[in-house]
Protein backbone atom coordinates (compact mmCIF):
# COMPACT_ATOMS: atom_id res chain seq x y z
CA UNK A 1 0.00 0.00 0.00
CA UNK A 2 2.80 2.42 -0.93
CA UNK A 3 1.90 6.10 -1.15
CA UNK A 4 3.87 8.41 -3.45
CA UNK A 5 3.37 11.71 -1.65
CA UNK A 6 4.88 13.96 -4.31
CA UNK A 7 4.58 13.99 -8.08
CA UNK A 8 3.59 16.36 -10.85
CA UNK A 9 1.84 16.35 -14.23
CA UNK A 10 1.70 18.95 -16.99
CA UNK A 11 0.37 19.46 -20.50
CA UNK A 12 2.41 21.91 -22.54
CA UNK A 13 -0.52 22.38 -24.94
CA UNK A 14 -2.52 23.85 -22.04
CA UNK A 15 0.24 26.09 -20.69
CA UNK A 16 3.98 26.40 -20.79
CA UNK A 17 6.13 25.33 -17.89
CA UNK A 18 8.47 28.29 -18.05
CA UNK A 19 10.91 26.74 -15.57
CA UNK A 20 11.80 23.99 -18.06
CA UNK A 21 14.62 25.76 -19.86
CA UNK A 22 18.09 24.84 -21.05
CA UNK A 23 19.59 21.59 -22.33
CA UNK A 24 19.77 20.04 -18.86
CA UNK A 25 15.97 19.94 -18.60
CA UNK A 26 15.24 18.97 -22.22
CA UNK A 27 13.94 15.55 -21.17
CA UNK A 28 11.10 17.25 -19.27
CA UNK A 29 9.88 19.35 -22.20
CA UNK A 30 6.99 17.08 -23.10
CA UNK A 31 3.60 16.21 -21.66
CA UNK A 32 3.35 14.02 -18.55
CA UNK A 33 -0.06 12.79 -17.41
CA UNK A 34 -1.55 10.49 -14.82
CA UNK A 35 -1.87 7.76 -17.44
CA UNK A 36 1.88 7.96 -18.02
CA UNK A 37 2.53 7.48 -14.32
CA UNK A 38 -0.04 4.72 -13.76
CA UNK A 39 1.97 1.76 -15.18
CA UNK A 40 5.12 2.91 -13.37
CA UNK A 41 3.21 3.22 -10.11
CA UNK A 42 1.49 -0.13 -10.55
CA UNK A 43 4.79 -1.91 -11.24
CA UNK A 44 6.28 -0.32 -8.10
CA UNK A 45 3.34 -1.23 -5.88
CA UNK A 46 2.22 2.40 -5.47
CA UNK A 47 -1.54 2.54 -4.91
CA UNK A 48 -2.12 6.22 -4.04
CA UNK A 49 -0.38 9.48 -4.89
CA UNK A 50 -0.38 13.16 -4.01
CA UNK A 51 -0.34 15.48 -7.02
CA UNK A 52 1.58 18.71 -6.34
CA UNK A 53 1.37 22.11 -8.05
CA UNK A 54 4.00 23.15 -10.56
CA UNK A 55 3.22 26.74 -11.58
CA UNK A 56 1.74 29.73 -9.80
CA UNK A 57 -1.42 30.23 -11.84
CA UNK A 58 -4.94 29.92 -10.40
CA UNK A 59 -6.21 27.69 -13.23
CA UNK A 60 -3.93 24.75 -12.38
CA UNK A 61 -5.47 23.77 -9.04
CA UNK A 62 -9.02 23.24 -10.39
CA UNK A 63 -7.52 21.17 -13.20
CA UNK A 64 -5.65 19.00 -10.70
CA UNK A 65 -8.77 18.55 -8.57
CA UNK A 66 -10.66 17.36 -11.65
CA UNK A 67 -7.83 14.91 -12.41
CA UNK A 68 -8.02 13.55 -8.87
CA UNK A 69 -11.77 13.14 -9.31
CA UNK A 70 -11.21 11.16 -12.51
CA UNK A 71 -8.28 8.98 -11.44
CA UNK A 72 -8.40 6.78 -8.36
CA UNK A 73 -4.59 6.73 -8.27
CA UNK A 74 -4.54 10.41 -7.22
CA UNK A 75 -5.74 10.52 -3.62
CA UNK A 76 -4.80 14.11 -2.82
CA UNK A 77 -3.82 17.44 -4.35
CA UNK A 78 -1.47 20.11 -3.07
CA UNK A 79 -2.53 23.13 -5.07
CA UNK A 80 -1.64 26.81 -5.35
CA UNK A 81 -3.47 29.96 -4.49
CA UNK A 82 -2.20 33.46 -3.81
CA UNK A 83 -1.49 33.56 -0.08
CA UNK A 84 -1.07 37.33 -0.22
CA UNK A 85 -4.62 37.90 -1.51
CA UNK A 86 -6.83 39.36 1.26
CA UNK A 87 -9.62 37.10 -0.05
CA UNK A 88 -7.58 33.89 0.22
CA UNK A 89 -9.98 32.28 2.71
CA UNK A 90 -12.84 32.65 0.27
CA UNK A 91 -10.75 31.25 -2.57
CA UNK A 92 -9.86 28.16 -0.52
CA UNK A 93 -13.55 27.65 0.22
CA UNK A 94 -14.36 28.01 -3.50
CA UNK A 95 -11.75 25.40 -4.44
CA UNK A 96 -13.25 22.96 -1.94
CA UNK A 97 -16.63 23.28 -3.69
CA UNK A 98 -15.30 22.50 -7.17
CA UNK A 99 -15.48 19.04 -8.78
CA UNK A 100 -12.85 17.01 -6.94
CA UNK A 101 -12.61 19.69 -4.25
CA UNK A 102 -12.57 17.09 -1.48
CA UNK A 103 -9.16 16.02 -2.80
CA UNK A 104 -7.59 19.38 -1.91
CA UNK A 105 -5.24 18.56 0.96
CA UNK A 106 -2.67 21.34 0.95
CA UNK A 107 -1.29 24.52 -0.58
CA UNK A 108 2.19 25.27 -1.92
CA UNK A 109 3.99 28.32 -3.27
CA UNK A 110 7.32 28.39 -5.11
CA UNK A 111 9.13 30.02 -2.20
CA UNK A 112 12.41 28.74 -3.67
CA UNK A 113 11.99 31.27 -6.50
CA UNK A 114 11.34 34.26 -4.23
CA UNK A 115 14.35 36.63 -4.05
CA UNK A 116 13.45 37.60 -0.48
CA UNK A 117 14.83 34.87 1.82
CA UNK A 118 12.25 35.90 4.42
CA UNK A 119 9.23 35.87 2.10
CA UNK A 120 7.48 33.47 4.47
CA UNK A 121 7.63 36.10 7.22
CA UNK A 122 5.78 38.84 5.34
CA UNK A 123 2.58 39.95 7.13
CA UNK A 124 0.40 39.22 4.09
CA UNK A 125 1.89 35.73 3.82
CA UNK A 126 1.26 35.15 7.53
CA UNK A 127 -2.38 36.04 6.96
CA UNK A 128 -2.54 33.55 4.11
CA UNK A 129 -0.91 30.79 6.16
CA UNK A 130 -3.48 31.39 8.90
CA UNK A 131 -6.24 30.94 6.30
CA UNK A 132 -4.69 27.65 5.17
CA UNK A 133 -4.70 26.44 8.76
CA UNK A 134 -8.28 27.59 9.30
CA UNK A 135 -9.32 25.62 6.21
CA UNK A 136 -7.86 22.45 7.71
CA UNK A 137 -5.21 22.13 4.99
CA UNK A 138 -1.46 21.61 5.25
CA UNK A 139 1.27 23.80 3.76
CA UNK A 140 4.03 22.33 1.61
CA UNK A 141 7.36 24.13 1.88
CA UNK A 142 9.47 24.20 -1.26
CA UNK A 143 12.51 26.15 -0.08
CA UNK A 144 16.22 26.16 -0.59
CA UNK A 145 18.57 25.55 2.31
CA UNK A 146 19.21 29.26 2.94
CA UNK A 147 15.45 29.83 3.33
CA UNK A 148 15.05 27.22 6.08
CA UNK A 149 15.54 29.70 8.96
CA UNK A 150 12.51 31.69 7.76
CA UNK A 151 10.56 28.44 7.46
CA UNK A 152 11.37 27.68 11.10
CA UNK A 153 10.02 31.08 12.18
CA UNK A 154 6.88 30.63 10.08
CA UNK A 155 6.21 27.21 11.61
CA UNK A 156 6.75 28.65 15.09
CA UNK A 157 4.25 31.43 14.34
CA UNK A 158 1.57 28.96 13.16
CA UNK A 159 1.60 26.01 15.56
CA UNK A 160 -1.82 24.88 14.35
CA UNK A 161 -0.64 24.48 10.75
CA UNK A 162 1.28 21.42 9.56
CA UNK A 163 4.27 22.36 7.41
CA UNK A 164 5.55 19.66 5.03
CA UNK A 165 9.15 20.18 3.89
CA UNK A 166 9.56 19.11 0.27
CA UNK A 167 12.79 17.57 -0.99
CA UNK A 168 14.52 17.75 2.43
CA UNK A 169 14.90 21.51 1.93
CA UNK A 170 17.19 20.94 -1.08
CA UNK A 171 20.48 20.03 0.62
CA UNK A 172 23.72 20.34 -1.39
CA UNK A 173 24.04 16.60 -2.04
CA UNK A 174 26.23 17.01 -5.11
CA UNK A 175 28.89 18.78 -3.03
CA UNK A 176 28.72 16.35 -0.11
CA UNK A 177 28.34 19.20 2.39
CA UNK A 178 25.96 18.78 5.32
CA UNK A 179 26.19 22.13 7.11
CA UNK A 180 24.58 24.59 7.46
CA UNK A 181 21.64 22.66 5.95
CA UNK A 182 21.67 19.95 8.62
CA UNK A 183 21.49 22.42 11.50
CA UNK A 184 18.64 24.33 9.90
CA UNK A 185 16.64 21.20 9.09
CA UNK A 186 17.06 19.95 12.66
CA UNK A 187 15.73 23.27 13.94
CA UNK A 188 12.64 22.82 11.76
CA UNK A 189 12.21 19.22 12.88
CA UNK A 190 12.30 20.32 16.52
CA UNK A 191 8.85 21.83 15.96
CA UNK A 192 6.04 19.25 16.33
CA UNK A 193 3.97 20.71 13.47
CA UNK A 194 6.56 19.85 10.82
CA UNK A 195 6.94 16.87 8.50
CA UNK A 196 9.51 16.07 5.79
CA UNK A 197 9.35 14.42 2.39
CA UNK A 198 12.05 11.96 1.39
CA UNK A 199 11.97 13.29 -2.14
CA UNK A 200 14.00 15.18 -4.71
CA UNK A 201 17.33 13.76 -3.59
CA UNK A 202 18.54 12.29 -6.88
CA UNK A 203 18.30 15.62 -8.69
CA UNK A 204 20.14 17.45 -5.89
CA UNK A 205 22.91 14.86 -6.25
CA UNK A 206 24.92 14.44 -9.46
CA UNK A 207 22.15 13.28 -11.81
CA UNK A 208 24.54 11.26 -13.94
CA UNK A 209 26.54 9.44 -11.27
CA UNK A 210 24.66 9.44 -7.92
CA UNK A 211 24.70 6.41 -5.70
CA UNK A 212 22.60 5.44 -2.71
CA UNK A 213 25.64 6.10 -0.54
CA UNK A 214 25.71 9.71 -1.77
CA UNK A 215 22.15 10.14 -0.52
CA UNK A 216 22.53 8.28 2.77
CA UNK A 217 23.94 11.09 5.02
CA UNK A 218 21.03 13.35 4.06
CA UNK A 219 18.37 10.68 4.45
CA UNK A 220 19.82 9.67 7.82
CA UNK A 221 19.79 13.31 8.97
CA UNK A 222 16.08 13.77 8.31
CA UNK A 223 15.19 10.31 9.58
CA UNK A 224 16.97 11.05 12.85
CA UNK A 225 15.54 14.58 13.08
CA UNK A 226 11.90 13.93 12.15
CA UNK A 227 11.57 10.22 12.91
CA UNK A 228 9.71 7.82 10.60
CA UNK A 229 6.31 9.02 11.82
CA UNK A 230 7.05 12.48 10.35
CA UNK A 231 8.80 11.34 7.17
CA UNK A 232 7.10 10.36 3.90
CA UNK A 233 8.30 9.14 0.51
CA UNK A 234 7.79 11.18 -2.65
CA UNK A 235 9.13 10.33 -6.11
CA UNK A 236 9.13 13.86 -7.56
CA UNK A 237 8.17 12.24 -10.88
CA UNK A 238 8.65 13.26 -13.64
CA UNK A 239 11.44 15.61 -12.48
CA UNK A 240 13.24 12.58 -11.05
CA UNK A 241 13.60 11.22 -14.60
CA UNK A 242 16.50 13.60 -15.04
CA UNK A 243 18.48 11.30 -12.75
CA UNK A 244 16.75 7.92 -12.69
CA UNK A 245 13.66 5.90 -13.45
CA UNK A 246 10.64 5.79 -11.18
CA UNK A 247 11.63 2.30 -10.05
CA UNK A 248 15.21 3.38 -9.33
CA UNK A 249 14.09 6.30 -7.18
CA UNK A 250 11.71 4.09 -5.20
CA UNK A 251 14.38 1.41 -4.78
CA UNK A 252 16.93 3.96 -3.56
CA UNK A 253 14.49 5.24 -0.94
CA UNK A 254 13.81 1.66 0.12
CA UNK A 255 17.51 1.08 0.68
CA UNK A 256 17.72 4.21 2.84
CA UNK A 257 14.85 3.21 5.13
CA UNK A 258 15.04 0.23 7.49
CA UNK A 259 12.41 -2.54 7.41
CA UNK A 260 10.89 -1.39 10.70
CA UNK A 261 10.36 2.13 9.33
CA UNK A 262 8.98 1.29 5.90
CA UNK A 263 5.27 1.28 6.72
CA UNK A 264 5.43 4.75 8.23
CA UNK A 265 7.62 6.35 5.56
CA UNK A 266 5.90 4.70 2.60
CA UNK A 267 2.30 4.74 3.77
CA UNK A 268 1.04 5.90 7.12
CA UNK A 269 2.73 9.30 7.48
CA UNK A 270 1.36 10.58 4.17
CA UNK A 271 -2.04 9.00 4.82
CA UNK A 272 -2.30 10.73 8.19
CA UNK A 273 -0.82 14.12 7.28
CA UNK A 274 -2.80 14.57 4.07
CA UNK A 275 -5.92 12.81 5.30
CA UNK A 276 -5.94 10.44 2.33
Amino acid sequence: MTVDAHHHVWDLSVRDQDWITGPGLRALRRNFGVEDLRPEARAAGVTRTVLVQTVTVPEETPEFLALADAHDLVAGVVGWTDLTDPAVAGELARLRELPGGAHLKGIRHQVQAEPDPEWLLRPDVHRGLAAVAEAGLVYDLVVRAHQLPAAVKAAEAHPGLTFVLDHLGKPPIASGALDPWAGAVRALAALPNTVCKLSGMVTEADPASWTVQDLRPYAETVLDAFGPDRLMFGSDWPVCLLAGTYAEVLDAAGQLIGPGERTQVFETTATRVYGL
